[in-house]
């Protein structure tokens, strides 16, 4: 086996491409947008006719069916622009995943191909109130009624909820198995009676993503818009995450060079004692703390997305690269606080914004504690 870390020109083509976009397009806007929590809606325009929206539906559907190492190129780049635009350019991959994976293909004409045809946005609707981590606490429910299902129930902290033409919903339809059968995906529709979407939330960072809860009243879902097999709904939300989570860890060493960017460029004009703070050791050292960590970050991602692109079970890494990049980002844009001192926690500095941004690594797409609960099962249980 040969490994290389050169990227080919198509692929720097795809870096160039999302870092111009999030220097040029994403970072003048960024401030603005974290202080009005307004969505995004002009920048996601902007970047669904370069082509950085919806990468990975397959050429067949319009698509551009990008490896998951090319999307790690863009997901770090976007990150480094701003993360909260970010999450919402990418928040159709996560609901799209699951369609790629077990939809039929008529299901992936219809809500796929949309994509190619016109902007269009879609949601991943899983957690619930009072079941995020705690898979045997979901309460959305299915009940087949002739061609139909009935769908009632209530789904929390979902992502671009309010501006989705459709989401991806897992539902109880045999409340005797749970997770292990009794748990079905389906498409459902924002335009159909009884879909109800809650108020924005007003989150600590990544403020213009638009985050609600979703509930669903005698929802009336076609048989037809069932994604893969009734029963295997649990099991396809999770298989997503081995092709999202990757994606996700890279946004989070975009959002931790960032930080580092600034904090180099502060210490380095920043002067105490007559010289800049960057010769003093003991900031010198937690810059170099940083580069080790991003670069140690960015290698775990690269290696989660190569193995699931070569066709190799990812779970496992993808979730230390998940686990690890969170917890990067998070010591990193402290850090970089730090180095600003006082500055660093006003609003007129970007660190400020950047810790903030930098919380939701350790939450979204699994805590950093399932993270780790996943990595001891695959190396304990399964020997892995």
């Amino acid at each position: 086996m040969s490994v290389s870390f050169d990227l080919t020109d198509e692929q720097q083509a795809l870096r160039d491409l999302a870092h111009d976009f999030a220097k040029t397009e994403m970072r003048p806007v960024a401030a603005e947008h974290d202080r009005t929590g307004e969505y995004p809606m002009s920048v996601l325009l902007k970047a669904n006719e370069q082509g950085l929206m919806n990468t990975h539906i397959g050429e067949e559907n319009g698509g551009m069916n990008l490896s998951g190492v090319d999307s790690l190129l863009l997901s770090e780049e976007l990150a480094w622009g701003c993360s909260g635009i970010g999450t919402a350019i990418e928040a159709n991959g996560l609901a799209q995943q699951p369609v790629i994976l077990g939809g039929s293909e008529a299901l992936k004409k219809k809500y796929l191909g949309m994509f190619a045809e016109k902007f269009s946005l879609c949601a991943y609707a899983v957690t619930e109130p009072n079941a995020g981590s705690d898979v045997q606490g979901l309460r959305t429910s299915a009940v087949k009624h002739g061609d139909k299902w009935i769908l009632n129930g209530s789904k929390m902290w979902i992502t671009n909820a309010g501006v989705a033409d459709w989401y991806f919903v897992v539902a109880l339809t045999d409340p005797a198995k749970l997770a292990r059968g009794g748990m079905t995906g389906f498409i459902v529709e924002r335009s159909w009676p009884g879909v109800i979407v809650g108020k924005k939330e007003y989150n600590m960072g990544q403020r213009c993503s638009d985050t609600r809860g979703i509930t669903f009243e005698n929802v009336e879902i076609p048989d037809s818009n069932v994604v893969g097999v009734v029963g295997d709904g649990w099991k396809l939300a999770m298989a997503a995450f081995d092709h999202t989570r990757p994606a996700v860890a890279a946004s989070a060493v975009g959002v931790a060079r960032a930080a580092m960017e600034h904090a180099i460029e502060y210490a380095t004009e920043r002067k105490t004692f007559g010289q800049p703070i960057a010769n003093h050791q003991a900031i010198a050292f937690m810059i170099a703390e940083m580069a080790m960590e991003i670069d140690a970050a960015r290698l775990m991602c690269w290696r989660a997305a190569w193995l699931k692109d070569n066709g190799q079970r990812n779970t496992h890494a993808a979730a230390m690269a998940k686990a690890f990049a969170s917890d990067v980002v998070m010591k990193t844009t402290t850090n970089a606080v730090q180095v600003f001192g006082g500055y660093g926690y006003s609003q007129e500095y970007p660190v400020e914004k950047l810790m903030r941004d930098a919380k939701i690594y350790q939450i979204y797409e699994g805590t950093s504690q399932i993270q780790r609960l996943i990595i001891a099962r695959e190396l304990m249980v399964r020997g892995k």
